[in-house]
């Protein structure tokens, strides 16, 4: 029998029916977050790619899921092979799992633990998605997701939380995604937009949010999700770590969001809707990794150093180039290496470990571990992310063509479009509306952070 499943006897731990609850509601919290992606990247795009944008992230639902079942819980968290990849036969299609079979050293079942991991699962190649708007085939997009679970997430999920795993082994504390999802992610969206190219008028032509009230309702529900992201990652309520990351996850957000637009009032001269979101959202990313090793006054000092330097470098693109549509590479990639990093730095030693960082007595050594998982996974995604889209590129082409990109990616692809203008006031008049209305939402800074100066936005 694998490694992680205990069977229902005397000597070993009992189902716990709170625990189990617990667990499933915060896997349902999970995967209604891949939803809220979908909102918060489709207010940020222009009208014609609004479905697109909402469809990138809604296949990962469909195409990790049937993958995670056959072969990818296996991969992640079957027994180790040279700590670099899991396998187990009893995991592949979670046939040889028994209901009464309880995952390795906790009270909640085998089926539960891989529920509530197939959420990570679908949502991380969904994060890369922001990065690519208007431009990329959806069968392309589809075929992407499929190769780079495979052989980026599930390798990469077992590294890092797999019993066995390297950096598991090292002693790489992330609690719940810092590397594993969210620099995993930015690396790759890195990786794949330095292969693809920008959009057609990047730098020249406005491409602003076409509705903010989208943005802040994708941003909101990322948020109350998120509670089930971070605090259900201890799998239980025992011992009181759980709520510990519960608490840190709403206090390094706020903090976040408010660094983020003092930021932006002080660069932009304005508090807008759109850093207020990007914001949240940095916050988020940064306490992930942290946010059961720190206390809440380390969570403030967290929140409020990612909500900084994230506003800081979702203007990169503007100076090196790269067309990065929504700031993925900005805010999930800065911001989980800022919330992984400073692991080395918070770590109290008196809440998910006794590990400590270097404001608290423990020197260098788990900012060293810490660099580590860092830059390993960094590395790995964004070489090997790039290495697939230059092989889709090259066979069945990542891009649509550039009339179809102007013309509108949802149309072509989709057959459809977000917003039916017709019945609105009538024919012409309507249509003539539609473009002064998308222009009308406007966005000082946050994901674009130069927009003043450029005249660009993602």
């Amino acid at each position: 029998m694998p490694p992680g499943i205990t069977t229902l006897a005397a000597d070993t731990p009992t189902l716990s029916a709170a625990n189990t609850g617990f667990m499933l509601i915060c896997t349902a919290l999970v995967m209604l977050m891949t939803p809220a992606l979908a909102f918060f990247y489709g207010g940020m795009v222009r009208v014609k790619s609004t479905l697109n944008m909402l469809m990138m992230s809604f296949i990962s639902l469909g195409i990790v899921t049937i993958l995670w079942v056959l072969y990818g819980f296996s991969i992640a968290f079957g027994t180790d092979s040279g700590g670099v990849i899991g396998w187990s036969s009893d995991y592949v299609g979670l046939s040889g799992i028994g209901i009464t079979e309880l995952w390795d050293g906790y009270t909640i079942p085998v089926y539960v633990f891989a529920a509530f991991q197939l959420m990570f699962a679908v949502l991380t190649p969904a994060l890369i998605s922001g990065a690519l708007a208007d431009r990329v085939k959806f069968t392309a997009w589809a075929l992407f997701i499929a190769l780079w679970v495979t052989i980026v997430y599930f390798p990469v999920a077992h590294w890092v939380w797999g019993a066995g795993g390297w950096l598991f082994e090292m002693g790489v504390i992330d609690f719940a995604g810092g590397t594993a999802v969210h620099i995993n992610a930015g690396a790759a969206a890195l990786g794949v937009i330095l292969v693809i190219g920008k959009r057609v008028g990047f730098k020249k032509d406005p491409m602003r949010p076409h509705s903010l009230p989208l943005v802040m309702l994708g941003a909101g529900l990322l948020w109350f999700g998120w509670f089930g992201f971070n605090a259900g990652s201890w799998l239980g309520n025992d011992d009181g770590v759980g709520a510990v990351m519960f608490l840190n996850t709403q206090v390094a957000t706020a903090a976040a969001m408010v660094a983020w637009l003092a930021y932006e009032k002080i660069r932009h001269g304005a508090f807008t809707t759109l850093g207020a979101a990007s914001g949240a959202v940095a916050g988020l990313v940064a306490i992930t990794p942290a946010g059961g090793s720190c206390s809440p006054l380390g969570a403030i000092a967290i929140g409020a150093v990612a909500g900084l330097l994230c506003a800081l470098a979702v203007g990169l693109k503007y100076k090196f180039g790269y067309d990065d549509s929504l700031d993925v590479v900005g805010v999930h990639l800065v911001g989980g290496v800022v919330g992984s990093l400073l692991v080395g730095f918070f770590a109290t030693g008196g809440v998910q470990s006794d590990a400590k960082g270097l404001f608290y007595g423990g020197g260098l050594d788990q900012l060293g571990k810490q660099a580590t998982g860092v830059f390993a996974v960094l590395a790995y995604s964004l070489i090997v992310s790039a290495v697939l889209a230059f092989a889709l590129d090259k066979t069945m082409g990542m891009r649509v063509p550039e009339d179809d990109e102007v013309s509108g990616i949802d149309q072509v692809e989709h057959a459809e479009t977000a917003y039916d203008f017709s019945g609105a006031g009538g024919g012409t008049g309507s249509r003539k509306a539609q473009p002064a209305a998308a222009a009308a939402h406007t966005a000082a800074g946050p994901a674009a952070a130069e927009t003043k100066n450029t005249k660009v936005d993602a």
